[in-house]
């Protein structure tokens, strides 16, 4: 039997982040997958869904040419292309992790890996064929998958979860997504751009509920504007796939209304993956779908550990990841902080994108905080305006007593790589005064940020 320091149990982006690191700190480190290496977000998630995001992007930059003084007739889009260009990028990346796992002298174990007592995994290959490991520290990175609603059972044809929605043979004509989240939204925004009919089916009455509340009152405007429907306190009661394409049965607040559509897509949310992996034979604990930690991730059974979306934290990628290093730099010895799960970015990468960090408006008066709230208008952004991408904004809320930066929701082209500025400045407990007085250049979009703090502080310049 082969002895590990530690073995990581899925190769997601907490996965192999976790081994990595694990291997920089000399720790002996064995990683068991039983599908490819980076896992769904690398291979399913994150990554190949921005690479069909940036042809819708592309292909909407073509149709509007003439916006830019610019002619570009007989555009199209090679719907089969756009899918294989995808799972290339997917591909590639995977590749990219291979070498990582070689070059830090991880061991990879391919194959189905159960959890057995006394701290060993044992794993069935793909002939059947089990063996058995052993490691002090065994870390659980199992991730999710799509969850299912009894309403809306998946057939991976007609009704489809995001695997299938990112290789689909054909484009479907009409399109109905159920769930407004990060997922929904952002096939929502690529299926349209790309020229289907689509609706959107949201339970609560925001679209993109986890945000702000002027940011899902943004996005809405915007995908109506682009041609989506938008159902909000809505909910899919039944449907029917007996025919050629897929009637959804929706209970409104004026009554049920039914669509038909060619396929619907389910993104309403995920399910963790703890079935069958040998949780109750070990003992560990868990609570309504997740594996119950400690801050430092460690489980109720010593050297079991799980980090990521089998966890009770946000399940996001780089949540993941942070979660992973932070477990094997405490197996390793080292000073480590809990993480401030209050201070991590989310971003959705639809058209415009958002992203956000920290206590919305809403929350912050909830919480008791008398604040100060600045919001800047791309449409009064000079760089906005030039790349003709002036929809959306900065919104921004302090703490008026102390100055403490309570949250950052952006909207609009470009935000999700500006959002990272205020999750630094929060980290590092930044004033609004210190953000107003440090200079930022012009013309870009990243100062709408310094433009709504001083709108917050009455400061404001171009607005």
């Amino acid at each position: 039997m082969a002895n590990f320091d530690v073995i990581v149990l899925g190769s997601g982006p907490g996965g192999y982040v976790t081994a990595i690191r694990a291997s920089q700190l000399g720790l002996k480190t064995a990683i068991i997958e039983k599908e490819s290496l980076g896992g769904v977000c690398l291979n399913w998630g994150c990554i190949p869904t921005k690479a069909l995001l940036k042809s819708a992007q592309v292909f909407e930059y073509l149709q509007h040419a003439g916006d830019y003084g610019l002619v570009a007739e007989g555009v199209d889009k090679d719907f089969d292309a756009v899918v294989k260009r995808s799972r290339t990028v997917a591909d590639g990346m995977s590749k990219g992790v291979q070498f990582l796992m070689k070059k830090n002298k991880i061991e990879v174990i391919k194959g189905f890996g159960t959890l057995k007592a006394g701290k060993k995994v044992s794993v069935k290959d793909v002939d059947g064929k089990e063996s058995e490991y052993s490691a002090e520290h065994i870390i659980i990175a199992t991730g999710a998958r799509s969850r299912e609603l009894p309403s809306l059972p998946q057939d991976g044809k007609k009704i489809i979860g995001y695997r299938e929605a990112m290789t689909l043979q054909s484009q479907p004509k009409k399109l109905v997504v159920v769930g407004s989240g990060a997922i929904g939204i952002e096939f929502a925004y690529f299926y349209n751009a790309m020229g289907s009919e689509v609706t959107v089916v949201e339970y609560l009455p925001n679209i993109v509920p986890v945000e702000d509340e002027d940011v899902s009152k943004q996005l809405e405007r915007s995908f109506k504007k682009s041609g989506i429907k938008i159902m909000t306190s809505s909910e899919v009661t039944k449907v029917d796939t007996s025919g050629d394409g897929v009637t959804v049965f929706i209970k409104t607040s004026k009554g049920e209304e039914t669509i038909e559509a060619d396929i619907v897509l389910s993104a309403v949310g995920i399910k963790s993956n703890i079935e069958n992996i040998g949780l109750e034979t070990t003992g560990i604990a868990t609570d309504r779908d997740k594996i119950m930690v400690n801050d430092y991730y460690q489980t109720n059974i010593p050297g079991y550990y799980a980090i990521g979306d089998v966890t009770p934290g946000q399940a996001l990628a780089h949540v993941a990841s942070a979660e992973g290093i932070l477990c094997v730099e405490k197996i390793a010895g080292m000073h480590v902080e809990p993480i401030d799960y209050g201070n991590v970015p989310g971003c959705t990468y639809c058209m415009p994108e958002i992203a956000s960090v920290g206590l919305t408006e809403k929350q912050a008066k909830e919480k008791g905080f008398d604040i100060k709230v600045g919001k800047f208008p791309f449409s009064a952004s000079g760089k906005a305006k030039a790349s003709g991408a002036s929809d959306g904004f900065v919104k921004v809320i302090f703490d008026a007593k102390y100055g403490e930066w309570l949250g950052c929701h952006m909207i609009g082209v470009g935000v999700t790589d500006m959002i990272a500025e205020a999750v630094v400045a929060r980290k590092l407990e930044t004033t609004g005064h210190e953000v107003l007085k440090a200079i930022h250049p012009h013309p870009t979009m990243s100062e709408a940020v310094m433009e709504a703090v001083a709108d917050a502080y009455d400061e404001v310049i171009h607005l």
